[in-house]
């Protein structure tokens, strides 16, 4: 059986991760490849009750954390790694690096409790494929704007996005051979152009 692969989407709100996802889910179907498509925070019945209290009520950072690694914890044993061994491609929108750039980078949670909670809650479990859609924080939130009503953590001023956003890339700095980030102020085409050179490169 060849090792499924775990890839994830990152970026800053309002990046495209979203507008992605279904052009993924076609390169897996024209490739004739098995997959499951899920979330974070989310992705369990426990998870997706965790997501609408972590979107929508305030509480302190450290107590944020706590919980998005509790849903996280629920989701590796239950969907994430299930699959994995069974095979089954993961995308995953969102996961342990959205904690380090939202809850780290944008809130000052203390990284080295974070770089804790993520060994002992997914061990050396680490995707094959992160892609992270970069947008200059301005333009992210001018299409937030046009498209949804804002959760907690959009309605944040530009300052919190520019950590995030600083965070993210940094993040994609130290691990280049994971990482693969694109410049979302391109045409979709072109976009899913470069999707489709990463996937290829993961699943040669």
């Amino acid at each position: 059986m060849t090792k499924a692969k775990f890839i994830t989407l990152e970026g800053i709100d309002g990046a495209g991760k979203s507008t992605h996802i279904d052009f993924i889910k076609q390169y897996f179907e024209k490739n004739q490849l098995d997959y499951f498509v899920t979330r974070e925070p989310g992705g369990t019945e426990l998870g997706e009750r965790l997501r609408q209290i972590l979107l929508n009520e305030n509480m302190h950072p450290t107590t944020e954390t706590l919980l998005m690694f509790a849903a996280r914890a629920e989701h590796l044993e239950k969907v994430i790694i299930p699959n994995l061994s069974q095979g089954i491609n993961v995308l995953c929108d969102r996961f342990s690096d959205a904690t380090i750039a939202y809850q780290s980078g944008g809130k000052g949670v203390n990284i080295d409790f974070i770089n804790a909670l993520k060994k002992y809650t997914h061990g050396g479990l680490s995707p094959d494929l992160t892609i992270l859609f970069d947008l200059p924080t301005n333009v992210s939130l001018e299409r937030l704007k046009k498209t949804r009503t804002l959760d907690k953590f959009e309605q944040e001023a530009q300052v919190f996005h520019d950590r995030v956003r600083d965070s993210y890339l940094r993040l994609a700095k130290s691990e280049p051979s994971r990482f693969k980030v694109i410049d979302s102020t391109q045409s979709i085409i072109s976009i899913q152009d470069i999707i489709e050179e990463f996937m290829g490169k993961v699943f040669k």
